[in-house]
């Protein structure tokens, strides 16, 4: 049977716009929040045989909360954002636009002086790659939405630049089937009921 492995987006730790490269900052209150009204739906998922998490103070804590007492991957780090570190894109783009401009166009550049995209989502993948297939195993794995998408880019083979178009909300959760370099994307969700007029 295929390993089937469930990426749960940390909850967040400031508004979308201020939103940090290798943000390290804890979940505010609003991600609290969020993790509380969601546990009820993400509970079933302590039951995967494996749970980890990325090494973000936001991801450790919601996977903490949600009673998943995950284990930290380090191959699970948000892109290495070099001397960007700590900044919104906003505040990149205005200190070095046309640096921002290689990086948004060209997934190989390395123009912050960290980890090229290319390198990144190779990276998320080989995580991937090497999880453990056992009997239909399950994990769960609380990531920042940028690993996730970079996982998602990896596991469908599509263009590094797709990984611009992936959008990836805070307590999401997304679904990868397979094993080692043949990844299915699986789509859960509650089905329609019909109407009963």
């Amino acid at each position: 049977m295929p390993l089937r492995v469930t990426f749960v987006a940390a909850a967040r730790s400031s508004p979308l716009l201020a939103e940090r490269f290798e943000d390290d900052r804890p979940l505010d209150q609003a991600g609290w929040d969020e993790v509380q009204r969601m546990a009820w739906d993400l509970l079933p998922l302590r039951a995967a045989d494996l749970r980890y998490c990325s090494p973000t103070p936001r991801s450790r804590a919601t996977g903490d909360a949600l009673g998943y007492a995950p284990l930290v991957q380090l191959a699970l780090r948000d892109c290495d954002m070099g001397r960007w570190r700590g900044l919104t894109l906003g505040e990149a783009m205005a200190r070095e636009p046309d640096a921002v401009d290689a990086w948004l166009a060209d997934p190989r550049s390395v123009p912050h002086g960290g980890e090229s995209l290319l390198a990144f989502i190779s990276r998320v993948g080989g995580w991937l790659d090497t999880r453990p297939v056992g009997d239909g195993g399950r994990i769960v794995a609380v990531a920042e939405p940028s690993v996730i998408r970079a996982a998602l880019v990896y596991a469908l083979k599509a263009p590094p630049a797709t990984y611009w178009n992936i959008d990836v909300r805070p307590l999401s959760t997304t679904t990868v089937t397979g094993r080692s370099g043949r990844w299915n994307l699986r789509l859960d969700g509650v089905s329609a009921q019909p109407s009963r007029t």
